[in-house]
C-alpha cells in the first residue's frame, strides 16, 4: 500500500467519526479546550480549526495535548509552510479549501493526511489522478449544493465527499442522503456568540443535535 493510500484511509476514518465535522474559528485561546471538550461530549469528535486566527496553532496544541477523545484538524491550509506547522502542533489531519500543485506536492512529503478541496468535476478528477478518493465539497451551497454533488455520484464513483460552506442544521440532511457524502463540515455548531459567552453547554448541545442526523 502506498503511502498516499495509508493516508486516505486515515483521513475515511476521521470523516466517519460523526456526520458533521465542526468547523471552529478560535479567537480566544482559552475557549479552544472547553470547546472541544463540549464537542467531544456532543458526540463530534473531529474538529477542524481553521488557520484564520493569530491563536490557531496554539488552538491545536493545546486540543491535541489535553482533550481526551478529540481528533484534532487544521483547516484552511494554503501551503507547505501551513502543513509543517500544524503537524507539529499535533494536527491528526489538514483539509484545504481548493488545490495547488505546489500544495498536492508538499503533502506528498508530509506525513500529515489531507483533505483536498474541490469545486468542480474537473478538479475532482485532478484529485482523483493524484491518489485522492475523499475530498472536501468547497464552497458546497454557493457552488451547486446538494443537486450537484449528488450529479458526480456516477460519473465519479470512487469519490467520497465532506462538503462544507454553507451548510446548516437545516440542509445537513440533505447533502448526508447522497451515497457519495461521509459526512459534512459545519460552523453552526460553535457560533461566535456562545463561544463569546463561554456557553459550553449549548454548544455541546449543538453538537448533539448534529451527531443525531
Amino acid at each position: 500500500m502506498s503511502l498516499i493510500e495509508q493516508k486516505q484511509q486515515q483521513i475515511e476514518a476521521t470523516m466517519r467519526l460523526a456526520r458533521v465535522i465542526p468547523v471552529v474559528v478560535i479567537h480566544d485561546l482559552k475557549a479552544a479546550v472547553p470547546m472541544a471538550r463540549a464537542l467531544v461530549a456532543g458526540g463530534t469528535p473531529a474538529i477542524e480549526v481553521t488557520l484564520r486566527t493569530p491563536v490557531a496553532l496554539e488552538a491545536i496544541r493545546a486540543i491535541a495535548a489535553e482533550v481526551e477523545g478529540a481528533v484534532v484538524g487544521v483547516g484552511t491550509v494554503l501551503s507547505a509552510t501551513d502543513l509543517h506547522a500544524a503537524q507539529q502542533a499535533g494536527a491528526r489531519f489538514a483539509v484545504s479549501p481548493g488545490i495547488s500543485p505546489y500544495l498536492l506536492d508538499a503533502a506528498e512529503d508530509s506525513a500529515l493526511p489531507l483533505l483536498p478541496g474541490a469545486a468542480t468535476a474537473s478538479e475532482a478528477m485532478s484529485l482523483l489522478e493524484r491518489g485522492y478518493r475523499h475530498l472536501k465539497f468547497f464552497p458546497a451551497v454557493p457552488a451547486g449544493g446538494h443537486k450537484l454533488l449528488g450529479a458526480w455520484a456516477s460519473p465519479l464513483p470512487q469519490i467520497r465527499f465532506c462538503p462544507t460552506g454553507g451548510i446548516s442544521l437545516t440542509n445537513a440532511a440533505d447533502f448526508l442522503a447522497l451515497p457519495n457524502v461521509l459526512c459534512v463540515g459545519g460552523s453552526w455548531l460553535t457560533p461566535a456568540d456562545k463561544l463569546g459567552a463561554g456557553d459550553w453547554a449549548g454548544i455541546e448541545l449543538l453538537a448533539r443535535e448534529a451527531a443525531r442526523l
